[in-house]
């Protein structure tokens, strides 16, 4: 520990912990652009400036460690100035086009102008005209309105391991973009959106559809449905002042009706299904050695992209299980359509999701159309919906309760956990444990499988079977549990693992790249404890127990890995040689 006084107060913090981390101790806000909570400090922004007493150089607070016996001074007429006159040099490279922008009204370089009072420019512009990048259909890319802070490259290099985004050229004419300045769909980019949440400004957005969703829902001829994912209801409440984790399921039932839509689903009918598929698949492969072995869950399609294009000698461990919200596609233009007596080529299907991977995930190959039309027309990430109730006045406070459509919307506790990372792996477990033993779990919780740790590794008795798992969230990860996988297979020895999860954003879903702005683990954590608060409040816990996923196999799809379930509920993947790394 080392002690330090923080304008007059006295500080005692661990070593190595910055002047920025130190201040908030004593309800201190250093300003900064660059520092993101989740990334190590770049420095590059050089707002966070302060002094120390004896030194006559103002030091960056972001990457300067606590000394013993420092004296620090965050905020003085001078250290103001300094910071307004950064903001101010930052501007002149900026368009002034806020009004416009994807991040009006939620913009952080916005908020310090107005808080700095900055209400005229006393430099000359210097902004270089660049095209928007929207070839991904996911996010957009905005060179013009980059301030070099670097977050978008750290969290696309380090977090993710994708190296999708660099910067070129140097000086004033420095701008961000993919390496070999080619379009970012043909980069390795995997649509995981992290560079957007991350992103301080309007630089890097997610593809806006909401305009389309209004469209739909104003045309008499169709008839709009939509599904919500696990891992929204627990983040959208921050968009109007609710704490992080917040459940807001009933009242975003009743939201979605008024906003026009015909029938309001639930992805985690979807996410009980895939269950059904996914630990009847890993009971074959495990118990009755039909397959290879470990099974990889597929449930997120930018871990699919980048096992595609990085790791496609995995291709044969991947479950070929679709994710819930394809899924649900697909039975809203079959099971729904049929029940309903409606024509499939007039359902609307729209999904709200955390990822903005889902939007391009709607169109990823031929299977995505396993209905007879598109299976999912149009992903709204949880950012666009937020909009979408703002543009429709709907005061969600004073919002009903309501249930969901019964033929899709009943879910279970396993289902629900999804939304974090370890859930799926523990939502497939309870199911596995039963169709091994034909008996339920007294104890649901698998505890080892949760949490933020990058891998989680364990293993669990079912039955006479011990099972090796393993748990990885944030791309970066995915590479030691791979190696270890391949080593094994090389040496041929046993496997590490039975059974792996991954998640592409750290968190989970409920990190995802489109979900509300400054996520760090403190609201991963809040996001993730409602999420098992629902779980441990359900009912039905265990997905083969609902009573509508029953009723579903019984009169539609027959039996898991069956013929319909096949045509309908499961993929195929391809390899893409020319990304490996």
């Amino acid at each position: 520990m080392v002690n330090a006084v923080i304008n007059g107060i006295p500080v005692k913090v661990e070593e190595g912990t910055t002047i920025l981390d130190a201040a908030k101790t004593v309800q201190v806000q250093i300003p900064t652009l660059c520092k993101h909570e989740d990334l190590p400090p770049s420095a590059a922004c050089g707002i966070c400036v302060v002094k120390i007493k004896g030194n006559n150089k103002m030091l960056r607070a972001c990457c300067t460690p606590v000394e013993e016996g420092m004296d620090i001074i965050t905020n003085d007429p001078e250290i103001v100035d300094v910071r307004r006159t950064v903001i101010e040099l930052i501007l002149s490279n900026h368009p002034n086009d806020c009004l416009t922008c994807g991040r009006n009204n939620d913009c952080e370089l916005q908020t310090l102008m107005a808080n700095f009072g900055i209400q005229e420019e006393f430099f000359d512009k210097f902004v270089k005209k660049t095209p928007k990048d929207s070839s991904t259909g996911t996010v957009v890319l905005e060179p013009e309105k980059c301030i070099k802070c670097g977050r978008c490259v750290e969290v696309c290099q380090d977090v993710q391991d994708v190296w999708a985004l660099s910067f070129l050229e140097r000086g004033f004419k420095t701008r961000i973009s993919p390496a070999g300045d080619i379009n970012l769909a043909d980069s390795p980019c995997v649509r995981c959106g992290q560079c957007s949440a991350h992103c301080p400004t309007g630089a890097i957005v997610e593809y806006d559809h909401t305009a389309k969703v209004w469209r739909e829902l104003m045309d008499p001829e169709k008839y709009c449905v939509v599904q919500i994912a696990p891992a929204v209801r627990v983040s959208i409440g921050e968009a109007f002042g609710y704490p992080p984790g917040t459940n807001m399921t009933k009242k975003l039932y009743s939201l979605l009706r008024r906003l026009g839509f015909k029938a309001v689903f639930d992805t985690n009918f979807g996410a009980d299904v895939t269950i059904m598929e996914e630990a009847t698949e890993f009971v074959e492969r495990f118990v009755h050695k039909k397959g290879a072995l470990p099974l990889i869950t597929t449930c997120c399609p930018a871990w699919v992209d980048f096992m595609e294009k990085f790791h496609s000698d995995m291709i044969d461990h991947f479950s070929s299980c679709k994710s819930p919200q394809q899924i649900v596609g697909a039975l809203s233009k079959t099971y729904f359509a049929q029940d309903k007596k409606i024509e499939p080529d007039k359902i609307v299907m729209v999904s709200i999701m955390p990822c903005t991977a889902k939007k391009y995930e709607i169109k990823r190959d031929e299977e995505m159309f396993a209905s007879g039309q598109q299976d999912i027309d149009i992903v709204l990430t949880t950012r666009e919906l937020a909009r979408m109730i703002k543009q429709a006045g709907i005061d969600m406070t004073q919002l009903p309760d309501e249930e969901a459509d019964h033929v899709m919307g009943d879910y279970t506790g396993g289902a629900t956990i999804f939304g974090a990372t370890g859930g799926v792996m523990e939502a497939a477990l309870r199911t596995a444990y039963f169709l091994v033993t034909e008996n339920n779990l007294e104890k649901v919780e698998f505890e080892n499988v949760r949490g933020l740790k990058g891998v989680k590794e364990t293993s669990i008795m079912i039955g006479e079977f011990e099972i090796k798992l393993a748990i990885a969230h944030g791309l970066s990860n995915v590479e030691y549990v791979l190696n270890k996988v391949r080593k094994a297979k090389e040496k041929g020895e046993p496997l590490p693992y039975h059974f792996i999860e991954v998640m592409a954003c750290p968190g989970g879903c409920i990190g995802g790249g489109g979900q509300p702005y400054m996520v760090k683990d403190s609201v991963r954590i809040a996001r993730t404890k409602g999420l098992y608060a629902d779980d441990e409040k359900s009912k039905i816990r265990c997905s083969h127990d609902n009573p509508f996923v029953q009723k579903l196999y019984n009169e539609f799809l027959g039996k898991p890995l069956g013929k319909k379930s096949h045509e309908l509920l499961h993929t195929e993947y391809k390899g893409r040689p020319q990304y490996r790394k």
